[in-house]
């Protein structure tokens, strides 16, 4: 089982999902404050086989790349266009439901933090290959 941890690195907060390459599925997905991502990473390295992070290569990107080298090997990966493209994403793995459904989905927000979504498409955009997200989105800001 190879496990891989996608960030979307912010200077407020982060998004990070955890992958299951051989699976093609996330794990976990969580939006955290910055203060709590290297714990949150030290956690699903405990409890997971996690061999890499891939780190968005934007904002804060330098910070990250600091903090977390010690922690795994990183390796730095495109993020332009990730949060334009999240919203869109979102409503793929989660299709709209009740009025939104008749909304074009240009004009709806998903009723949760996109940061979880980007951090999934920086993994599947530099893999070229798309993951299933199972269950219902739980990825609000976590203390």
């Amino acid at each position: 089982m190879k496990n891989i941890i996608s960030m979307d690195p912010g200077s407020h907060k982060c998004g990070l999902v955890l992958v299951d390459l051989d699976q093609g599925i996330v794990l976990d997905g969580k939006v955290s404050p910055s203060s709590g991502v290297v714990d949150l990473i030290n956690d699903w390295i405990q409890k997971n086989l996690v061999q890499e992070i891939f780190l968005g290569n934007g904002t804060s990107s330098l910070r990250w790349q600091k903090l977390l080298l010690d922690i795994l090997p990183l390796k730095l990966v495109e993020e332009q266009g990730t949060t334009l493209l999240a919203r869109q994403r979102y409503w793929e793995i989660w299709p709209p439901s009740g009025w939104r459904k008749y909304m074009p989905r240009d004009l709806v927000l998903p009723p949760h933090d996109l940061d979880a979504i980007a951090a999934l498409l920086l993994v599947e955009t530099y893999l070229q290959r798309k993951f299933f997200w199972p269950g219902e989105p739980n990825f609000k800001i976590s203390p």
